[in-house]
Parts: C-alpha cells; sequence; structure tokens
C-alpha cells in the first residue's frame, strides 16, 4: 500500500467532511475512495470516520493520526520537489518569481540579498504576473514567488502579507496647480490628499478587464462607492499610453508613491486610503523547510518593507479595504 497516497485521501475526506466532495476533488469515483480509506482502517488498526447520514465524522483517533498526517504530506511533497530539481539539474538552483512594477530598488535589494544569505545557490528570477506565477507554483516549475493579491492561494503557504496605499496619478503645471478643482498645490512631486469623488468625470486608465474581471470590478464598485463614476474606463497598459491619457488632462490612474513619473505629472494620496496594494511570498504547501525558500521569503519581506515603504497587513484593516494587484503602468496577470 502507498502510506503517503492513502493519507491524501484520508485528508481529503477530513476536510470535504463527505466521501463524495472528496472523491470530486481527487478525481476519482466514490466507491474507489471509500475502498481506500477502509484499507487504510485496516493497514492502521484505527477506525478513522463515523458515518452519519449528512456525511462523516472524525473519530477520536481519525483526530489524533490527522494531526501526524499533514505534516507527513508537507514533507513528502518537499522530498518529491527536491527530487524533481535534481532530476531536471536544478538542484542549486531557485527558480523564483516577482510581479510587474516592483520597481528597481526593490529587485536589486532582493537579488543582492539572497546572493548574500545564500552564495551556494543561483536565483534564477523572472518577473511574472501573479496567474502564470499560480499555474507555475502548482505545476513544480516555480518554486517561490511574490504574489499580488487577491488571488486564489489554495495550496500554497503564504509569508507575511504587507501593504501600501495606492494614490491617483494627475497631470500637473508647475505655478499652476494640479489635480482637480479644489485640490491642494503640489510639492516635490507630488500632491495634497484627493478624495475619489473629486475626480468624477475624468477618465480612468485601468488593466484590460479580461484580465482580472472580478477585480476590475471590485475597483470600480470602490470608486463609486466613494463617489467617483468614470466618464469612461480605459483599458491601458503601455507605460507611453498611460502616460499620454494622464498627460492629456482627461485621465487618471492609480499608482504607488514610489512611482517614477513623467515630467507634467504628479501623485496624490487617496483620502481615507481606500486602495491598498497587498502582496506576499508564496511557495507549493510542503516546501516551507526547504531552507533556500525560507531565505528567499524572509529577504522579501525585509526588503520590501525596508526599500519598498510596505507595512504588515491588520486584519481589522484589510477587512475595511479594497487590494489593487498592480498599477496600470505594466499591470499583467
Amino acid at each position: 500500500m502507498d502510506l503517503v497516497k492513502h493519507v491524501r485521501y484520508f485528508v481529503a475526506v477530513t476536510e470535504e467532511r463527505h466521501f463524495g466532495r472528496a472523491a470530486a476533488r481527487l478525481g476519482m469515483a466514490q466507491p474507489s475512495l471509500s475502498q481506500r480509506i477502509q484499507r487504510l482502517e485496516r493497514e492502521l488498526g484505527v477506525r478513522l470516520f463515523d458515518r452519519t447520514s449528512r456525511g462523516v465524522e472524525l473519530t477520536e483517533g481519525g483526530r489524533l493520526l490527522l494531526a501526524e498526517a499533514r505534516p507527513l504530506i508537507e514533507r513528502a511533497d518537499t522530498l518529491l520537489g527536491v527530487a524533481a530539481r535534481v532530476r531536471s539539474g536544478a538542484a542549486g538552483v531557485l527558480r523564483a518569481a516577482v510581479p510587474p512594477e516592483l520597481g528597481s530598488a526593490v529587485v536589486a535589494a532582493l537579488v543582492g540579498g539572497f546572493r548574500d544569505g545564500s552564495p551556494g545557490v543561483r536565483l534564477a528570477l523572472r518577473e511574472l504576473g501573479a496567474g502564470t506565477q499560480l499555474t507555475e507554483l502548482r505545476a513544480g516549475t516555480l518554486d517561490v514567488g511574490v504574489l499580488r493579491y487577491p488571488v486564489d492561494v489554495s495550496g500554497l503557504g503564504l509569508g507575511e502579507v504587507l501593504s501600501r496605499p495606492y494614490g491617483v496619478v494627475l497631470p500637473h503645471t508647475p505655478g499652476a496647480g494640479c489635480g482637480p478643482p479644489g485640490a491642494p498645490p503640489p510639492h516635490e512631486g507630488a500632491g495634497g490628499p484627493v478624495g475619489l469623488a473629486s475626480l468624477s468625470g475624468l477618465d480612468l486608465v485601468l488593466f484590460p478587464q479580461p484580465s482580472a474581471p472580478a477585480l476590475h470590478a471590485e475597483i470600480l464598485a470602490v470608486c463609486r462607492r466613494h463617489g467617483f463614476e468614470p466618464g469612461t474606463v480605459i483599458a491601458g497598459q503601455d507605460p507611453e499610453f498611460v502616460d499620454g491619457m494622464v498627460l492629456s488632462g482627461t485621465a487618471v490612474t492609480f499608482a504607488t508613491r514610489d512611482r517614477k513619473l513623467p515630467p507634467g505629472t504628479a501623485w496624490h494620496p487617496l483620502e481615507g486610503e481606500p486602495l491598498l496594494e497587498q502582496v506576499s511570498a508564496a511557495w507549493l504547501r510542503g516546501r516551507q523547510d526547504d531552507p533556500v525558500v525560507r531565505l528567499f521569503a524572509e529577504v522579501a519581506r525585509s526588503v520590501l518593507t525596508e526599500r519598498g515603504g510596505m507595512v504588515p497587513v491588520m486584519e481589522t484593516a484589510a477587512a475595511r479595504r479594497t487590494t489593487l494587484p498592480g498599477p496600470a503602468y505594466g499591470y499583467t496577470v
């Protein structure tokens, strides 16, 4: 009997609390799953579940074994991951990714910090959007990444979630003020706080809607709740296009404070910080015991706080805000 495989079946039934749902999740027939659980019970000499009309409940013995089952699966996943890297010749290489537009200073510090902490391991770093990172993490072709939220992180281990606020980029003519009517004058390339409601009537440049439909809708919903009804929502990714739309005086876009902006534009914080960028390191669950994965996650957290101006997300604050997984500049999924 393949013990690890049967323990995976046991954990799936435990999490679903129903043989039918667990079988669907595992991609197998329910009778076949029931037979495998019965075989595991015989092998262990322990009854794992009490069957009820609504599903299944763990027995006391099942609860005790579940505490050992999950670490066993995680260690097996780590072993299989290391074996795969050895087979592919990737031992001694950490395959990592960061999202677009993270900032040159942050990327340089991340590479340098990892190299200093693990000089014997080569960092193969790429710039990948969240969707591609998720696909590669789950396929085992990426060891660790830095994800922007919101994303589906099921099956992944996560580092500390960090955040920083988004502001709005508006046109600015030196000496003439900037922003919508009534906005305060700019200072050192940045203006005073701007309420979303004061932007009404202007167009809004966002990443293309098909890239992340739910997120696109969520951002617009937040804008409208705060009184900002864009004249038109314009799909834009190329920085030259986005810059041109802002410089035209007809459109705005969202960006973080450290975004490099062209002459003639200024960054303003949004009143109440209704939009946040949130990121964290992510890896396939079970890889947390890999020392180079842990090192990358720790270096990323340190660099993002010290160089990127990010702070840990507090649950109470996060519940009141919407996340934006990347400004219009270079946004990809």
